[in-house]
């Protein structure tokens, strides 16, 4: 059986981690986006797609 996530049990500087990385990673994703289309490299799309997976489980949230 699953446990459900509650994020109130994180501890407070972990939770304010955890909002710190949900602010800055919309951001990220749109400068690597740009970068990706300039420089379109194997690794750039792999990170891109990595943080976009992020973005969507912050959003989620499921982290």
């Amino acid at each position: 059986m699953r446990r459900r996530y509650n994020p109130y049990i994180l501890p407070p500087w972990l939770r304010k981690i955890r909002g710190v990385c949900a602010q800055f990673i919309i951001p990220i994703c749109v400068f690597q986006g740009i970068r990706t289309i300039l420089f379109p490299f194997t690794l750039d799309v792999l990170l891109l797609t990595a943080l976009i997976l992020l973005a969507i489980a912050f959003h989620f949230e499921l982290l």
